[in-house]
């Protein structure tokens, strides 16, 4: 059974949590605050902590920085209502596995949850090599886990543009990360791609660059965009047989979803645009 601590200074949402959760069947602990639960983490194993941001005497920041470089440290989704680019960034960098703003509903917390406690544990760091608000450039491992964990972060720090942008962005950057991390990295987590999100005023540009060799995507036998006419589905037979995703579908989704999209002559690196006005 799946232990997991909920660190909050309201009772009331450490009771509902701590409910929830029970009821899904975990053994769940609380904590009133970041020092009460560091004594709690120093006096035992847990698999998952639910952690608060503000809150007297230790924050979750300041948890977070204790926690960093732990060699047995829980993985930890960081749960707050405060969602401005220096406290997001600033859990990306203290190796926060995931981010959930509040307020949430029960049901999709006990998703995360459940998603957070199946993935690998192990898994290679998220390196930050810039945290400004406008400029996030990330080092990440080439595990296919560490896509949606990227996503749901950088998601974030696009909340006040419209639903429609946040969405197709994030799509077409799921796509072109999975490619990255699959084709270029294959999916070697000691391998790393690199990534850049930068945010002017009438611009959205992501910039993917993979440890690979670079491709010619006409001669990809897995990607649907390589097929002749005569075999329209070739490419589904090759995919199988090696266990992949579709190659050439995800750059095909991602060209219908942003206003440019460019790759280098390796094709190793990618870069797209998508213009706010």
């Amino acid at each position: 059974m799946k232990s997991i601590l909920v660190v909050d200074d309201d009772s009331a949402i450490r009771l509902l949590l701590a409910d929830v959760l029970r009821e899904a069947g975990y053994t769940v602990d609380t904590a009133e605050d970041g020092i009460d639960g560091l004594e709690k983490l120093r006096a035992k194993s847990y698999d998952l902590v639910l952690l608060d941001i503000w809150m007297p005497r230790m924050n979750g920041l300041d948890l977070l920085a204790k926690l960093h470089g732990e060699p047995a440290r829980p993985k930890v989704i960081v749960m707050t209502a405060d969602n401005t680019p220096e406290v997001l960034l600033t859990t990306i960098r203290s190796q926060a596995y995931q981010y959930m703003p509040k307020p949430f509903e029960p049901r999709a917390l006990k998703e995360m949850v459940k998603k957070v406690l199946a993935a690998p544990g192990g898994a290679a760091p998220i390196e930050v090599i810039s945290a400004r608000p406008d400029w996030v450039e990330l080092l990440v491992p080439c595990e296919l886990a560490v896509v949606d964990r990227i996503q749901n972060f950088l998601m974030h720090l696009k909340a006040d543009l419209p639903s429609e942008i946040r969405e197709t962005v994030g799509r077409a950057f799921h796509e072109l990360l999975l490619n990255a991390i699959e084709w270029g990295g294959e999916l070697d987590p000691n391998r790393k791609v690199r990534i850049a999100f930068l945010r002017a005023k009438r611009m959205l540009l992501y910039r993917i660059a993979d440890p690979g060799r670079g491709f010619n995507l006409d001669a990809l036998p897995h990607a649907a965009v390589g097929n002749p006419p005569s075999e329209p589905f070739g490419h589904v037979k090759v995919r199988e047989e090696k266990g992949l995703r579709a190659g050439g579908f995800g750059i095909l989704l991602a060209r219908s979803m942003v206003d440019e999209l460019l790759y280098n002559e390796a094709r190793n690196e990618v870069v797209f645009v998508k213009y706010l006005d």
